[in-house]
């Protein structure tokens, strides 16, 4: 009998090849930088800050330099349709530069100034009608002490208000001359709103600040 034809022998599988040092390292470096997928990473979904657009971050920083908005049109117009002696201080600070010391600005603190005047004569008369009183019809010993003590107070604050209207009178006279609002050492522009808050100022803050450091470093 003739035998039956052999099976024919499969191929021996290639062996895996082992990469290499070299290879395995660069793999490595690359899945260590590569970024981390974000879906399905429930603790980065929780935890990581969002992210914002570039366009969201520079339109951040455009906002911080946006200019200031502009005054009310009806403040910062009042000027020109009203007098000196009706501005409010809020329409005096919104006039423009251009218009410093103008016709209307000078008209505004001369009236201040005379009011202030005013107020400081007045009160002179009423501390001369208080200082008649005679103290010694007062029995009380300590009442009458402290008669004498309010006196002595009122008439220091007198001499200090005397010392004040002869800065307003020497204010009044400058507006005359048209040295009102202006440093007397450098000529600039004292401010509107150093002369609101002082009217009889004749140095700028600058100036004054001077002044007063050269008094602590050589006295009087």
């Amino acid at each position: 009998m003739s035998k039956p034809p052999a099976k024919p022998t499969a191929a021996p599988k290639p062996a895996a090849r082992t990469p290499k040092a070299g290879a395995a390292v660069a793999v490595a470096a690359e899945t260590s930088h590569a970024p981390a997928p974000v879906a399905g990473n429930r603790f980065t979904e929780r935890f990581a800050p969002a992210v914002r657009p570039a366009a969201a971050q520079h339109n951040e920083l455009m906002d911080v330099t946006k200019p200031a908005a502009k005054a009310d049109p009806k403040i910062a117009n009042a000027w020109k349709t009203k007098s000196g002696r009706e501005l409010s201080e809020e329409e005096l600070l919104a006039m423009p530069e251009g218009e410093y010391m103008n016709e209307k600005q000078l008209d505004f603190f001369r009236a201040r100034l005379q009011a202030q005047k005013d107020d400081l004569l007045s009160n002179a008369g009423e501390t001369t009608e208080h200082l008649r009183e005679d103290t010694s019809i007062v029995p009380d010993p300590a009442d009458r002490a402290t008669i004498e003590e309010e006196h002595a107070l009122e008439l220091r604050t007198r001499d200090r208000e005397r010392k004040l209207l002869k800065k307003i009178a020497q204010s009044l006279a400058r507006l005359e001359s048209g040295d009102y609002g202006y440093c007397d050492e450098t000529g600039e522009p004292i401010g509107i709103a150093r002369l609101l808050a002082r009217p009889t100022a004749t140095l700028s803050l600058e100036a004054q600040q001077r002044r007063e450091m050269k008094q602590k470093m050589f006295g009087d």
